[in-house]
């Protein structure tokens, strides 16, 4: 007879991973690896991405020093990107969203030089990165879209280089919101009200801030009738207010 303590941890692998769902009718394809691929393209990417991985909330996709063999798109919920400094500190780099994609930051070096922490619930499509190149390889549409993708990275990170140099603490935080606002709606949702799933704590670490000063700002943005929150919901009153204290003059319609 099996122990006890097997059929939780077989219980536990199987709950770990969702059936397959197909590309073509997911969510946040249009934001994914398939984007501008033809049907057949996308029937052959779906040979090498069935695996789908649920990532309970607090528990994380991959560690610092493990090995890149995969690509993660996350199909729901968030994450948290952070690296650990040689004197223990623990620096948050990146808050993902569904349709981005985790562990790029491995390629050059082949092991992952942070880690990647679900913030809610989560589940990613679990991407072989070795089968995705030869795959590329085949199909030049999806080569430039990884392309693509590496250069988007690589836009992302010289925002962060912006977000957290020389600026205010207001406007490193009404930075963020208009950044997580835009990215929300490209995604097809509200510009206007979202769930910030980041506690304070990150949102403060990320920018580089105290958990003190962001829950101030936060404080101070609601009486200056820029936003209101509601436990870790945010509506935001004033976009073009908003956008204008972060310097990105955002005028996307709500």
């Amino acid at each position: 007879m099996m122990a006890d303590s097997q059929v939780v941890e077989q219980a536990g692998e199987k709950a770990e991973e969702k059936p397959a769902v197909s590309c073509g009718s997911c969510s946040v394809r249009r934001l994914c690896l398939p984007a501008g691929l033809s049907q057949p393209d996308i029937d052959r990417l779906e040979q090498i991405t069935r695996r789908k991985k649920v990532v309970r909330a607090g528990e994380t996709l991959f560690h610092v020093g493990d090995a890149f063999d995969n690509l993660y798109a996350i199909r729901s919920g968030s994450f948290k990107s952070a690296v650990i400094a040689a004197d223990g500190d623990t620096q948050v780099t990146h808050f993902a969203l569904p349709g981005e994609l985790l562990g790029l930051d491995a390629y050059s070096s082949r092991t992952h030089p942070g880690y990647a922490e679900a913030l809610e619930d989560s589940s990613v499509c679990v991407l072989p990165f070795s089968l995705l190149e030869i795959l590329a390889q085949q199909v030049p549409a999806l080569q430039q879209q990884i392309y693509s993708i590496f250069s988007e990275e690589l836009k992302q990170e010289n925002e962060i280089l912006l977000l957290l140099g020389k600026r205010s603490a207001d406007t490193r935080l009404a930075a963020l919101l208009i950044n997580i606002s835009s990215r929300y709606a490209r995604r097809g949702y509200s510009p206007n009200r979202f769930v910030l799933s980041m506690p304070r704590t990150d949102i403060a670490n990320y920018l580089g801030l105290t958990a003190e000063t962001v829950s101030r700002l936060f404080s101070r943005f609601q009486k200056e009738q820029l936003i209101r929150v509601s436990g870790r919901e945010v509506e935001i009153l004033d976009l073009i207010g908003l956008s204008e204290l972060a310097g990105t003059h955002c005028s996307y319609d709500s």
